[in-house]
């Protein structure tokens, strides 16, 4: 038996939609589960004061590294390596 191209994207479409609204119903039915688990605590956490920032001056980073930053920050601004001071490098 030959099925037709139409039908078999048209089925695979209609199975990956049906698909999509089960997750959809099974993840709004979880969330009223939780929600009714969980309780109508609505009291949120002290705020953290956050601690001042102090910019490290090469504690430890290596030398390489500083210069492999500072060559790709030149070559993506387009200007010399010696124009460009870095004060301080954090990790994201």
């Amino acid at each position: 038996m030959e099925y037709s191209n139409l039908f078999v994207c048209l089925m695979g479409m209609g199975t990956v939609f049906v698909g999509l609204v089960c997750i959809v119903f099974i993840v709004t039915i979880m969330s009223a589960i939780v929600r009714k688990l969980k309780g109508n605590t609505t009291a949120a956490p002290a705020p953290v004061a956050a601690a001042p920032v102090q910019p490290q001056i090469n504690s430890g980073k290596k030398p390489e590294l500083i210069a492999a930053i500072a060559a790709a920050v030149a070559e993506d601004m387009g200007a010399d390596v010696s124009a460009i001071r870095i004060v301080s490098i954090k990790k994201v």
